[in-house]
């Protein structure tokens, strides 16, 4: 059975004594709920792949409380630090190259020289990151290649019974994932559009190349982060991409003041406040998902979302979802 621990001091300390001890912990970031295990302990990695369902090509996040216990791991030139100075804590993953004596396992490595690393900006993940005092790998808590957890009642309905704990922290602020940059060759490359935007990134390293095709990547296998899956973050109803209204089999996912008539409809953001929309995006998918198969619908219909800032993030996960399974 798995607990729900408060994420108050007692609750925290008894999620850090489980991941220390090689249990799977879900907590929460200002993006997702992430589904936690001792970085360095092969076992608990394996048991992250085992609950998720997870393909074993993809590698995982390395969580830490600071940029020096970040550092600690992967080799951070300027490029690196300064982008640590402006963005962390916060949703922004780098992946670098592996220093020397990196403890990571290499099964959360996917095998890579490199690793993926973050500071996350949410109070209840850096206070338990500080007391478990072990690197965390903590992909999304879901099963693999569903929608990602914003909220508590989001991770159990995916992995109750399949892991120890979930902190309840709430709901997640962001609510996409962040945003992952490679950095280990001369020419930083933007591998996952998130919550971090990809001006703000440039006004602070300069320009940005954009990643191998996520088809051509897994083709090859050679996915150098989370979140490349060409089917990714999909709900069970398949999901239609710019749609102007909905038909009578469809529920909509809506954007902005004007919202057609439906059969069922979730506004991400009546303003077009593409924060907002980010935040509510996995709730969304969730609740049409749900209550649409409840009531007999056969599609998500999905409404343009502009794709500026946060809305490549939005966009980038929208067109995941919508994907060939």
């Amino acid at each position: 059975m798995t607990r729900r621990l408060g994420a108050d001091t007692s609750g925290i300390a008894e999620a850090a004594s489980l991941l220390r001890s090689g249990r799977l912990v879900a907590f929460p970031t200002e993006t997702v709920y992430g589904l936690g295990a001792d970085a360095t302990d092969d076992r608990a990695v394996a048991a992250v792949f085992e609950a998720k369902g997870r393909p074993h090509f993809n590698p995982l996040i390395v969580h830490a409380a600071d940029a020096a216990g970040a550092f600690a791991l992967g080799r951070a030139d300027e490029r690196a630090e300064r982008l640590a100075q402006a963005f962390w804590p916060g949703p922004l993953t780098l992946v670098l190259p592996c220093r020397r004596d990196c403890p990571v396992a290499l099964l959360a490595r996917s095998g890579l020289e490199t690793v993926a690393l973050r500071v996350p900006a949410h109070p209840v993940a850096l206070a338990l990151l500080r007391a478990a005092a072990v690197p965390v790998a903590a992909p999304s808590a879901n099963r693999s290649g569903a929608v990602s957890p914003t909220a508590p009642q989001h991770v159990l309905e995916d992995l109750a019974g399949r892991i120890e704990a979930v902190v309840d922290g709430g709901a997640c602020p962001i609510g996409v994932e962040s945003t992952v940059l490679d950095l280990s060759g001369p020419v930083p490359v933007l591998l996952r559009p998130g919550g971090a935007t990809i001006e703000a990134i440039e006004e602070v390293i300069g320009p940005v190349a954009r990643p191998l095709a996520p088809e051509a990547a897994e083709a090859s296998r050679t996915l150098r982060s989370p979140g490349l899956l060409v089917s990714h973050y999909a709900p069970v109803l398949p999901v239609r991409l710019l749609a102007e209204r909905a038909g009578e089999d469809e529920a909509l996912l809506a954007f902005g003041p004007e919202v057609p008539l439906a059969p069922l409809a979730f506004n991400l953001s009546e303003r077009g406040d593409l924060a907002e929309a980010a935040a509510r995006l996995f709730s969304g998918l969730r609740f049409l998902d749900a209550e649409g198969r409840a009531r007999g619908l056969r599609r998500i219909a999905a409404m343009p979302v502009p794709s500026s800032g946060l809305g490549l993030a939005i966009n980038d996960r929208l067109k995941r979802a919508a994907a060939p399974r």
